[in-house]
């Protein structure tokens, strides 16, 4: 069985919203995360080390409904110490949310990712993701929470991995302070030991720049399984 670390590394981190663009609307969103301290060790053999990787993704986004929003990864990419330079695959998501979930007191939605791996990002060539949504907007105050199961369509309920994240913010006039917890508490039917299981807690601060929608963060490794420190930034803005 995979460690928790295995599935943890990723090139997106971020707790959805239900926020979707509008529709006819095309976006863009520039993911990157670079980990200066990290697992030194390969989750499994010939994978990327975390310890000084890079990992990005380029998410393009359509506004298909009101209800409905739908997107592709590509290119997923790595650079790490070992491998070098390398493409990871790609993914499709199809984002289901309430429609304005922006301007309501109570949101929901789900979210589901189906992904095409190359061997040095994921043992498994076809992995899924499927990701409920549920928060509050009450201003200034948001809580979202997104209880995430993974899926490596192997060994029916027993491959579902949960990876929760939460995120708490305080918004002001044109930022935003938030705190968010990404973790890996290894298969649903029977979590690891918390020794190993993967939490990181994140900083965040968000704010508008010209056309982008910038949002950097720093994020602290709490257990043994978990890389020590990770940097995140998330670049986003609309193309039409």
């Amino acid at each position: 069985m995979l460690a928790p670390a295995a599935f943890a590394q990723t090139d997106e981190i971020q707790v959805y919203d239900g926020g979707l663009a509008d529709v006819g609307k095309f976006n863009l969103t520039i993911h990157s995360n670079f980990t200066p301290k990290g697992i030194k060790t390969p989750a499994f053999p010939g994978a990327i080390t975390s310890d000084h990787s890079f990992n990005g993704a380029a998410e393009w986004a359509l506004g298909v409904t009101k209800w409905f929003e739908a997107g592709l990864y590509l290119p997923l990419y790595s650079v790490d110490k070992d491998l070098g330079a390398k493409i990871n695959g790609g993914k499709i998501r199809l984002l289901f949310a309430s429609p304005g979930a922006d301007d309501r007191k109570f949101f929901y939605g789900a979210n589901f990712e189906f992904s095409y791996n190359a061997k040095h990002w994921d043992e498994r060539r076809y992995t899924s993701e499927i990701r409920p949504i549920v928060g509050w907007h009450l201003k200034p105050v948001d809580i979202v929470v997104n209880p995430i199961l993974d899926n490596s369509w192997t060994g029916g309920f027993k491959s579902l991995n949960f990876a929760p994240a939460t995120r708490v913010a305080y918004n002001m006039k044109n930022w935003a302070l938030a705190i968010e917890h990404y973790g890996d508490f290894g298969p649903l039917r029977d979590f690891v030991p918390a020794h190993d299981q993967y939490h990181m807690i994140y900083g965040v601060v968000g704010f508008k720049m010209k056309d982008w929608d910038v949002e950097p963060g720093v994020g602290i490794g709490v257990t043994a399984a978990t890389d020590k420190v990770t940097l995140k930034l998330i670049l986003s803005r609309d193309l039409n």
